[in-house]
């Protein structure tokens, strides 16, 4: 049987050997009352509202209430009133993604919306609400990922199985730097999803920053800002099961979700529409519940399976990197990065601030003299920015700190280090032996890896000192 005929096969066998309906008692908002069938359903159950102009609306169970179910709808509500008929549907939501699917684009659904045909479907189906390998099966992480970019593979290294956040207000570069990652990764598989994203970006993330080359190896999972909260939300947990798929098939897969604050966003609304009161700058306590089951979906994979290495925006309010939302992720995940605006607006990009962000995994995955490279570089940025001011007004002098004069030689190369174009792609050894000649360290060529276990190993003879640093 082929796999199209399986797929059908398991449709049918799921289909219910009778129908249940109910009705629609009452309309408020965005919530659907209905009485008559709340003994069949359960939260998360999806039923199908039978419009007064024959449209059939797709709705999801989100709570029960005075001996009713309450439904959200995942398109416009308009013809739904009094007495409409409801018709429950399946039960769990799955899709059946396949390696088929690479190069495509689907929305929060598991359909295509890119134009190119139907999606050949896999052999199992994958809930959408799916759960992350128990604690003790799974693998350490373990091994460097290579992402592409200088700042992160040098200040930032990522391990296969980490996840990481990236924060910043409004406009600063984020979606910028993950269609980096995604482009340049050495990642078998990336899954993006462009969780509540403006529409018209969409075909711009797709085929300028993203590109044909990221695009072979790439699923985008997108639903725009315009579409109902139901659907911003099932768009995240879409593409980790997309992600869970490849992993499961021994790939390392590189998941990116832009961004967690939208998902957040689209709960709160869902979550407040059903009754629940706020907790915390309107966010509800469903909220902080929902966001370690998503993002501990991404991480290692149990003995057997790849991994997911897991980088999720976080759009912060008012620029407040200790707002609600950002402060709950930056305790889930295994580090943070954070981009600033005022690196940004003196035309820096990526705009990462080094020193504000950590890498929790980087320093046992690294070798003593990486780990010498990278503190060395990042005492000159700190010494540096601490009199950022007195030297950009001229009321320093040459001379009279040594320390500081050292940092004002090397800060302009660690500058350009720093800096990079989006289709510039910059590998890991080349990122270590770089900043080594910069600083004129020895030891530049990166020493075999070791894992993030903390596990010891016999340093190296350093390597010759490099070629002298740029000069002012």
């Amino acid at each position: 049987m082929t796999v199209f005929g399986t797929t059908i096969a398991k449709e049918v066998e799921s289909l219910p050997e009778y129908k249940v309906f109910g009705k629609v008692t009452d309309v408020v908002g965005m919530l659907i009352e209905v009485g008559g069938v709340q003994s069949s359903l359960s939260v998360g159950d999806h039923c199908e509202v039978v419009a007064r102009n024959g449209r059939r609306v797709r709705c999801q169970v989100v709570g029960f209430a005075d001996n009713r179910a309450l439904l959200m709808p995942f398109g416009a509500i308009e013809g739904v009133g009094m007495g409409c008929q409801v018709e429950l549907t399946s039960a769990e939501p799955v899709i059946y993604p396949s390696e088929g699917w690479l190069g495509r684009v689907v929305n929060g659904f598991g359909e295509p919306v890119d134009g190119k045909g139907p999606l050949p479907a896999g052999p199992i189906g994958y809930p959408i609400h799916g759960t992350p390998p128990a604690a003790h099966t799974r693998k350490r992480v373990e091994g460097k990922i290579d992402l592409g970019v200088r700042a992160m593979n040098a200040f930032l290294t990522c391990c296969r199985g980490q996840r990481l956040g990236i924060f910043a207000g409004s406009g600063i570069g984020k979606s910028t730097l993950m269609s980096m990652m995604a482009r340049h990764t050495a990642a078998e598989v990336s899954v993006v999803g462009m969780v509540g994203e403006r529409s018209r970006e969409t075909r711009e993330f797709i085929e300028d920053h993203l590109g044909d080359e990221g695009m072979a190896h790439s699923v985008v999972v997108m639903a725009t800002a315009d579409e109902s909260p139901l659907i911003r939300r099932q768009a995240a947990y879409v593409t980790m099961a997309i992600a869970e798929y490849f992993r499961d098939r021994k790939k390392d897969v590189l998941c990116l979700i832009d961004s967690i604050t939208r998902f957040a966003m689209a709960q709160r609304e869902i979550s407040l529409s059903a009754g629940e009161p706020p907790a915390s700058k309107g966010y509800t306590p469903t909220v902080f519940a929902e966001l370690p089951r998503l993002l501990e979906r991404a991480g290692p994979g149990a003995e057997g399976q790849g991994t997911i290495t897991g980088l999720f925006t976080v759009l912060v309010e008012g620029d407040d990197h200790n707002e609600p939302v950002a402060d709950a992720v930056r305790g889930i995940l295994d580090g943070h990065v954070v981009l600033d605006r005022s690196i940004a607006e003196r035309g820096r990009y990526p705009p990462i601030n080094v020193l504000r962000s950590v890498s929790r995994t980087m320093p046992a995955c690294n070798t003593a003299e990486e780990n010498a490279i990278i503190g060395r570089a990042r005492q000159l940025i700190a010494v540096y920015e601490d009199m950022a001011e007195l030297i950009r007004l001229g009321a320093y002098r040459r001379g009279t700190d040594p320390q500081v004069d050292e940092a004002v030689h090397y800060y302009p190369a660690l500058e350009k280090f720093l800096a990079q174009r989006i289709d510039e792609r910059t590998d890991l050894e080349t990122c270590y032996r770089t900043l080594a000649e910069i600083l004129d360290i020895g030891g530049g060529q990166p020493q075999q890896q070791k894992p993030a276990t903390g596990a010891p190993q016999q340093a190296q003879q350093q390597a010759p000192a490099a070629g002298q640093p740029p000069k002012k």
